[in-house]
Formats: structure tokens, C-alpha cells, sequence
């Protein structure tokens, strides 16, 4: 592999030999497959120097009116993929399946110097027109594709390296082709690798768009895949029949395509139906709940929503309209949480009342508690509830990106870039609430841009001029206390003032006297609503301290139930709490009247009264009820078995 073009006759010999003989070196099957197209069905001449054909303006806007949809889905991701790959010697080009660019993102420069190539929105790059290339293999061979230099037919194209992939439509028929053209030495496997990941993203937001009267259901057997690019998605009507599917969710059902399962309602492909499961995932504030596939006992995690389209009518109405179906439907996604801890519950109505009369509210607690939840409570139950609720999480974006996702930047940064700009995440929070979590990690330099933002209610774009009027509701929140920050110099002190007009804690879970009807929440949300408890792991539960919080608690409950399998959950179905509460146990063991020796049988039958004693807080009525057998009954056993009446004597 050379960077310069490459000899033409030598070229011509090695392509003649590979389609007699077969592929030689590192000539890949399908570059072979290719090349025997190029001389054998479209009669190409690798000698020759060709220039594909440009479509003229009008045969042009035919075809990208067409696919006017892929594109505007297509628009941001090759920006980003652009920026990610920050290479000026390249360009994210998009075609449809005949080859046609219709849309390219690039640099001025880089354009203008392959231009003479042919690579220019309204050049057809087909197998038959330009021969073996990225984009015009991708859709021969109808598979992702790697054209290196002297991959190429034609030997003045060797100067460029292409790599393709397909996109799909929500039909599962290859729609365009996502393709990267170089003049760099960018590792293949990886650049495929990140095309790949660009043309899900592409098929997602496409099903998205066209099925917006259409409810979402996102799922994976992996709940932490849920909500990213490898989770499987199905788009379903009203009456929960399938429209349409993204290739991750045929890969996990096990189908082909879908068409075995467009049609089918959605309580044939899971153990549920779709009011059931729009139910629990909005008890669950929207975090995965347990299914199983239809007729097997496939495990998945899945979240049902409510229509793009009437989100978006929701937010728009005005919030003191009489609230029509698709309205009360929209806002059933930000329901105000109920509480049963009265500690909590408190601080959610100040929380309400201050945001009432638009006072910035600063939420501090630990990692998991619950801060996002109490934040979008506050919203829906607050004079801005039909606008957006628009979240950052200021500590998962790198440094880099922070900028443009807060203040977003105009049209025309570089040529590809979208064509209205990209709105940030302040102004796409206009007439809604902005939560900034983990806004202790925002960095000093743009801490200074979101005060001026904060004081004058005015947004200015990167590489705009005229700044925009922009009014929200903000919520900021912090596990760290950001007081102590701004006495290390490492916050703003102006801006923690303005942030905290007030500031207020989210109890951690085990400060919470509302565990015990949280965790029959939760695992009613893990579909385990009717999986009982035994006293022993209900005893474990209670008395666990969870440093993970209420994000730990899903995800030991989500394994119970996984691991339980309908039979009582007992404490072998929470490993991970045995394992981390054992020094507490031995700790309570040492302080505890040691008995005299007991047999293991006698120890175990100890061990567990004394559990079941615990969980009914050393109520014998209650022991002896759910052991069925008489108040003395119950102190004889107590009393063979060296327990005291009342704990600590």
C-alpha cells in the first residue's frame, strides 16, 4: 500500500491477474468479487482515466427530495463523526443506493482538492460508473467495505482510501451508504468500526422521525445497554402492534428481518402488553423493568414511552390550557414522584414553592440518590411543566464538548456542518428547566460563560454574533459539597450564588424511613410485584447501608428477581449484599450473648428465628403468627435454642 497513485500499466496487470487467478497478497475477496464485476459486467477498461458523472440541479433535488429524511437524519451525526475523526484530509460522504453523493461533510480546503476526482455532492460513485469504491462496492456487495488505495479499478482514484457501511431504513432495506474518503492512514477495522456506530445512530434517529405518532420501546438483556446505541428498539401503534424494528433488536430476538415480526402485537414478542408496560416504566421513572420474550424465557429490560409526537404537543400547549388526552399523555412521563419519607417529602414542597417564583434551586447528594428524579418531579409539578425538561450531565461529557452541548454553535462552522447550526442545551431548555448535574465538574473557564448566561437570560452560539433571548427554570445538582470548592478555587463563587438561591439535600437511601415501600416499588418495577421475600433477605435489605443508593437498589432487586426466578427471594439472591455486610454481621455476632455449643442443624434453625425475629422487630405475636404455631410454642423453641426475649439481654 502507497500514498501516491500508483502505476497504471503495473496497476492493470495486477488487477488482470487477480480476476484470472484469483486474489493474490492482500487483495480481499471482496475488492476480487469487484474488480471481475468491473471488467466482466459493466465492461470497464482499468487503463482508462474516468470521471463519474455529475447529475445535473433538477435530477439532483429529485433524488435527495426522496430521501430528504435520511438526510436531515444523517445531517448532525457526519458532522460529529467529522469533528470526532478531526481529519482535514478527509470527507463523510453520503450517498443513496445508486451511488449518488448527496450530501458530503468536509473541509473547503480538502473539497476543492479532490473535486478534479469526481468526489462532489451529485457525482455518481457507482460500481458501474467509478468501479471498485467505497461507496459503490457498499451497495454491490451490500456489506461494510474497505477500499484501500490500490483496492480501486481505476488507478487514479489508488490516492484515496474509502471505507463504507449500509444504513437501513425502519424496513430493514439498505437505504443509503455512509462512507469516509481519505487521503490518510487511518487504521481500517477502526474507522468502520466508528462508520458502524454512525449508521445506527442514523437508523435510530430515522425510525424516530417517521413514526411519531408510534410508541417507543426500547430494550436489551443487558439494562445497562437501554438508552445507547446497542440497545434493540420497536416501534409499536396504539394497539401495541409491531410498525418497525432497528437491527440490534432483530439481532436480539433472533429474527431476520422485520418482516417476521412487523404486524405482530406486542404481547407476542413479550411476556406483557403495552399499557403494562407504559405503566411500569413510568413508575420506574423510566429506568428498564424486567420481560421475557414470549413463549421463552429470554430475559430483557425494557422502557415503553409515549409518542414523540405528543411529547412534543404537551410541551408546546400553554400550561394553563385545559389539558386535552394527548397532553395529560405527554406529561405522564413527568409525573411529580410521590414520597413516603416525611424528611423528603418536606424538602419537595419548599423545592416546589421556590421554583414556583423561578428561584434557582441546587440539589446536593450522594451519587444515586435519586437527584434527577426529585429534579424532574419539581418540573412537572411546576408552572413550567409544559415546556422541556432538558438534562446534562456536566461530569460524562469530555471537557471538550461541554461548550457546544451548553451553548451549541451556528450554521456554517465548516462545510457540512448542519444547515440551521445546532441549538445548545440552554436554548433547547427555553420555556422548560435546566438540570445541570454534576455541575461541580464544569470547568472554571465555562463557569464564567453560564453566569453571563444566568445574569443576562441571553445566549450567544460558538462563531455566532448576535446572542439569543432564552428563559428557563435552572436546577443545578452536586454529590460534592461546591461551598468547599469555592474555598479550594476550584468554583466560582459568584456563580454559587447565583447557582443556590436555594440549596437543598436528597436524603441518602439509608437515611430514608420509606425503604421498605421503596423496595416493593422497585420490585414491582423488576417485575417482581408477586416474588415474596424471605425474612432473612427482607431483614438484609433493611439493614444494608447502600452507598450505591437507590440506582444500587434497582440493580440488586433487578438480579433477585433475574436470579430467584418466581421462588422466594432469599439472602443467597443478593450476593453482592452478603458479601459487603459480612464484617457487619460478624461485628453483630461478637457483640451479640454468645449461645452455648449447638449443633449445625440446632445453629441454622437459631440463626434464621433470630432473623425472622429481627425483620418483625421482636413481635412474638407476629413470629408466631407467620410460623404458624402458639405464642408458647414459640418461647419453648426460643428458649432451647439460648434466644433471649428481648434483643440485647
Amino acid at each position: 500500500m502507497a500514498s501516491a497513485l500508483q502505476d497504471p500499466q503495473q496497476h492493470l496487470h495486477r488487477v488482470l491477474d487477480v480476476v484470472r487467478h484469483g486474489p493474490r497478497n492482500l487483495t480481499s475477496a471482496v475488492v476480487a468479487d469487484s474488480w471481475a464485476r468491473c471488467l466482466n459486467v459493466h465492461h470497464l477498461d482499468p487503463s482508462q482515466v474516468r470521471r463519474p458523472p455529475v447529475l445535473g440541479r433538477a435530477a439532483l433535488d429529485e433524488r435527495r427530495e426522496r430521501l430528504l429524511d435520511v438526510i436531515e437524519c444523517a445531517r448532525y451525526e457526519m458532522s460529529t463523526l467529522y469533528q470526532q475523526l478531526g481529519d482535514p484530509q478527509a470527507a463523510i460522504v453520503l450517498t443513496d443506493t445508486d451511488g449518488v453523493i448527496l450530501h458530503m461533510a468536509s473541509s473547503p480546503e480538502f473539497e476543492r482538492e479532490v473535486q478534479p476526482l469526481g468526489l462532489e455532492v451529485g457525482a455518481v460513485w457507482s460500481e458501474a460508473e467509478a468501479g471498485t469504491n467505497g461507496m459503490g462496492t457498499c451497495v454491490a456487495a451490500a456489506r461494510p467495505v474497505a477500499v484501500v488505495q490500490d483496492d480501486h479499478f481505476f488507478s487514479h482514484y489508488t490516492s484515496l482510501t474509502c471505507s463504507a457501511v449500509p444504513v437501513h431504513d425502519p424496513a430493514g432495506e439498505i437505504c443509503a451508504v455512509l462512507d469516509v474518503s481519505s487521503r490518510s492512514q487511518v487504521p481500517q477495522q477502526h474507522l468502520l468500526l466508528l462508520l458502524g456506530m454512525t449508521a445506527r445512530m442514523i437508523e435510530n434517529r430515522l425510525i424516530d422521525l417517521r413514526f411519531r405518532d408510534a410508541h417507543p420501546i426500547h430494550f436489551h438483556s443487558r439494562p445497562e445497554f437501554v438508552y445507547t446505541l446497542h440497545e434493540g428498539k420497536l416501534v409499536v401503534d396504539r394497539s401495541g402492534l409491531v410498525l418497525a424494528a432497528n437491527r440490534s433488536a432483530l439481532t436480539q430476538l433472533g429474527v431476520d428481518s422485520v418482516r417476521q415480526i412487523r404486524g405482530h402485537r406486542l404481547d407476542q414478542i413479550f411476556q406483557t402488553t403495552l399499557d403494562d408496560m407504559l405503566q411500569r416504566s413510568h413508575r420506574a421513572a423510566f429506568h428498564p423493568v424486567v420481560t421475557y420474550r414470549a413463549n421463552a424465557a429470554n430475559r430483557f429490560f425494557a422502557v415503553a414511552r409515549q409518542p414523540t409526537r405528543a411529547v412534543a404537543a404537551a410541551r408546546s400547549a400553554p400550561a394553563t390550557s385545559a389539558a386535552p388526552e394527548a397532553l395529560a399523555s405527554g406529561r405522564a412521563q413527568q409525573m411529580a414522584p410521590r414520597f413516603a419519607d416525611p424528611v423528603l417529602q418536606a424538602r419537595f414542597a419548599t423545592a416546589q414553592r421556590v421554583v414556583a417564583r423561578g428561584t434557582p434551586l441546587l440539589l446536593r447528594g450522594e451519587t444515586g440518590a435519586g437527584k434527577e428524579v426529585f429534579a424532574r418531579g419539581v418540573h412537572a409539578s411546576s408552572p413550567r411543566a409544559g415546556g422541556p425538561f432538558v438534562a446534562i450531565n456536566c461530569a460524562s461529557l469530555p471537557e471538550s464538548l461541554i461548550e457546544a452541548e451548553l451553548f451549541g454553535y451556528r450554521a456554517g462552522a465548516f462545510t457540512g456542518a448542519e444547515r440551521r447550526g445546532r441549538s445548545g442545551k440552554i436554548l433547547q431548555a427555553d420555556g422548560g428547566t435546566l438540570f445541570l448535574d454534576e455541575i461541580g465538574d464544569m470547568p472554571l473557564a465555562l463557569q464564567a460563560r453560564l453566569l453571563r448566561v444566568l445574569d443576562e437570560r441571553m445566549v450567544t452560539p460558538l462563531g455566532a454574533d448576535e446572542p439569543q433571548r432564552v428563559d428557563f427554570q435552572l436546577i443545578s445538582a452536586s454529590h460534592c459539597n461546591l461551598g468547599e470548592l469555592v474555598a479550594r478555587g476550584h468554583f466560582r463563587q459568584d456563580l454559587y450564588f447565583r447557582l443556590a438561591g436555594i440549596e437543598l439535600e436528597v436524603p441518602a437511601l439509608r437515611e430514608r424511613s420509606d425503604r421498605a415501600e421503596l423496595i416493593r416499588d422497585v420490585l414491582a418495577d423488576e417485575g417482581g410485584a408477586d416474588v415474596p421475600i424471605s425474612p432473612a433477605a427482607w431483614d438484609l435489605l433493611m439493614r444494608y447501608p447502600w452507598p450505591g443508593n437507590v440506582r444500587q437498589l434497582r440493580h440488586v432487586l433487578r438480579c433477585a428477581v433475574a436470579l430467584a426466578d418466581g421462588q422466594t427471594i432469599t439472602p443467597e439472591h443478593l450476593p453482592s449484599l452478603r458479601g459487603e455486610s459480612g464484617c457487619a454481621d460478624r461485628q453483630a455476632d461478637a457483640e451479640a450473648p454468645q449461645a452455648p455449643s449447638l449443633d449445625p442443624a440446632q445453629a441454622q434453625e437459631r440463626q434464621e428465628l433470630l432473623d425472622l425475629l429481627e425483620a418483625q422487630r421482636w413481635n412474638v405475636s407476629h413470629v408466631a403468627k407467620r410460623l404458624g404455631v402458639s405464642r408458647n410454642t414459640l418461647y419453648r423453641r426460643m428458649h432451647r435454642l439460648h434466644i433471649p426475649l428481648t434483643p440485647g439481654n
